[in-house]
């Protein structure tokens, strides 16, 4: 059993505290039904429920078919072969050979009825799991790693597809066959069929031991997996730091201590699977050694034919198969429903339901919290809350400027407007009506957002610019990409069609901070948010970008997060937030002369050389690639 591993998880914002989270890889539930788990795939499965019947028909007419040979041997043993008519065998020889075609057209019939049908299974849950990730907050990526959520979209969907289109078909067949087989047996000669089922009690009792600890194994390999598959993600993403630091060898040794981990895990999996494999094949083979013994003797006594002993000894290695199969089959279900469990465990996280606050808007218009609170979901109980009672009032058409020490819960805040996070206690209202009454998704067409730390996708700068307004035109484009002083973009190879790459780090810092901004301003938002959104560029370049943001600011209500004093400048009145609460509101001036903690916070600022006046080389100069450069990136 998987012993429950804690892992230290951390915001995306430097600004915000870490806080230790569980691993939700926390290995198989206690008690779990292998069945139970499996019967969760049905209503997936049920549109494919004729074909699969379909595929079961086959294989079953298939393999019962062999079951026939047996006795077109006992006819040829004690017909033409005991009356040395050789002419006689030419019409069993036929039938055995058709027997055979029968099995063979069968077994291709069934792969063919359930190919398509069950991609399209997979296909249907791949896709809801996908948007189920899309749908749950924030908080629960927080806690989650990618690699986790990655094979479960992967690897996890495979074993599931896989177990419906061979495992399932053949459980069912395979135990008719052997009921089938069984009966035929005890037909031919009871007294061999018992000696020969003798095993099937100790066979029920190990494959019962097997499969609880097999299954514990399978799920520890697959949550490793998981974290194998989210350290080679994060080496690739992080390739530059790790060059740059060096530590590219401790990474290694990292991957190489996860996988030495899953090999060890897989390699118990495989003992597992070999002694109960030794167990069902030795103990039914034994048990055929004796029938044999006790049937030549009943032969030589002539209590029994030498046909229906052929036939007997030939129906029980027809049976052999689906014996043998057990095993295999046991461990493929488990493994099936392991990747179920862990599928459902993703799919049955709920999605935060609207809840209507009650409340009758308010007559003043803008943006205002009251008495927010707000504490982390997975944070220890006695952490006090990050945020503990926030009163802000943002004017229609006022820009403020949101400052504070770091740690003290600014980007938190702004997160909460959009519902990134749901508030802990209290309410925000925009223009008088509270955001929980607002649909999630008109809510994000009215509330923009571009963050410090810019993201950016596999594809091209107007499809990520565009993003913050699908609907936008060509002009609206050109308009938000001069407001982020982004001329850049005409220098690409391919200009705005040019392709960014993965994060776009074919871009510079500067350059996906301003198109991050662009794709903020682009459809014109009633409000918007800014997590200081500059800080990644020269102090020419922000200059440039803060005149021409005057003007789209002039035009919305803007919460702006500064950390520079010039990016304070930019805000009609600023707001202190220390100790969970704002502690004082007022223009850059008038805070200057109030506020001791507010000079100690801009002082601070200014002496670290962020307020420095004289212009610096355009960033156009600083390092990035050029067009040739990124024009072999994006083909690479």
């Amino acid at each position: 059993m998987a012993e429950n591993e804690q892992c230290a998880q951390t915001t995306d914002d430097p600004d915000e505290p870490s806080v230790s989270r569980p691993d939700p890889a926390a290995g198989p539930p206690p008690h779990r039904s292998t069945a139970r788990s499996l019967l969760r795939l049905w209503p997936y499965a049920r549109p494919a429920r004729w074909q699969l019947a379909g595929a079961v028909a086959a294989a079953l007419v298939a393999s019962v078919s062999v079951l026939g040979v047996p006795i077109v041997l006992r006819r040829i043993v004690d017909g033409p072969i005991a009356h040395r008519e050789l002419a006689g065998l030419w019409a069993p020889a036929g039938v055995l050979l058709l027997l055979g075609l029968v099995e063979a057209g069968l077994f291709g019939v069934r792969r063919v009825i359930v190919a398509r049908p069950l991609a399209r299974v997979e296909t249907a849950m791949r896709g809801d799991l996908y948007a189920r990730l899309q749908r749950l907050p924030v908080s629960f990526h927080d806690r989650w790693s990618s690699g986790q959520l990655l094979s479960r979209a992967t690897s996890d969907m495979f074993t599931m597809r896989l177990f419906l289109a061979f495992p399932l078909v053949f459980l069912i067949v395979n135990t008719m066959v052997f009921l089938t087989g069984t009966v035929l047996m005890f037909t031919l000669s009871w007294q061999l069929a018992l000696i020969t089922l003798v095993p099937a009690v100790p066979l029920m009792v190990l494959t019962r031991y097997f499969e609880s600890r097999y299954a514990a194994a399978a799920r520890l390999a697959q949550d490793q997996n998981g974290d194998l598959a989210t350290v080679v993600e994060e080496s690739i993403l992080g390739i530059r730091i790790l060059k740059a630091f060096g530590r590219h060898r401790a990474m290694a040794e990292d991957f190489t201590g996860h996988s030495r981990r899953l090999r060890t895990t897989e390699l118990r999996k495989a003992d597992l699977l070999a002694n109960l494999w030794a167990v069902i094949v030795g103990l039914p083979e034994l048990a055929l050694g004796c029938a044999l013994a006790v049937g030549a003797v009943q032969v030589a006594h002539d209590d029994l034919s030498a046909g229906t002993l052929v036939a007997f000894l030939s129906t029980a290695l027809a049976l052999r198969w689906p014996v043998e199969s057990l095993g295999w089959l046991l461990a493929y279900a488990n493994e099936a429903a392991t990747a179920t469990d862990r599928y459902f465990e993703v799919m049955d996280e709920p999605v935060p339901a609207e809840h209507p606050s009650g409340l009758a808007p308010a007559a003043d218009r803008g943006i205002r919290f009251t008495g927010v609170r707000f504490r982390y979901p997975d944070a220890p109980a006695d952490t006090p809350d990050l945020l503990a009672g926030v009163d802000l009032h943002v004017r229609q058409g006022e820009t403020l400027a949101l400052v504070g020490a770091t740690g003290s819960g600014k980007t938190t805040l702004t997160a909460l407007l959009p519902r990134l996070y749901e508030t802990t206690g209290g309410s925000i209202t925009l223009d008088g009506r509270d955001v929980r009454d607002i649909p999630r998704e008109q809510l994000r067409r009215l509330v923009s957002v571009a963050f410090e730390e810019p993201t950016l996708f596999s594809a091209s700068v107007r499809d990520n610019v565009l993003m913050g307004a699908p609907g936008a035109g060509s002009g609206q484009l050109a308009g938000a990409l001069a407001t982020a002083q982004a001329s850049f973009v005409d220098r690409l190879p391919d200009g705005a069609d040019t392709q960014v790459g993965e994060q776009g780090l074919s871009l510079s810092g500067g350059q996906r901070q301003r198109l991050a901004l662009a794709r903020a301003v682009v459809g014109d938002p009633a409000f918007l948010v800014l997590d200081d959104p500059l800080s990644a560029l020269d102090v020419h370049t922000e200059a440039l970008v803060e005149r021409a943001l005057r003007e789209v600011l002039a035009g919305t209500t803007a919460l702006v997060v500064a950390h520079r004093p010039s990016t304070v400048l930019l805000a009609d009145r600023v707001a202190l937030l220390a100790d969970g609460r704002i502690i004082a509101v007022g223009t850059h001036q008038e805070l200057l002369k109030s506020s001791p903690a507010y000079r100690e916070l801009m002082s601070g600022a200014a002496a670290s050389g962020l307020e420095a006046p004289e212009p610096a080389a355009p960033e156009s100069a600083a390092p990035a690639l050029d067009a040739s450069e990124l024009e072999g990136s994006a083909r690479r």
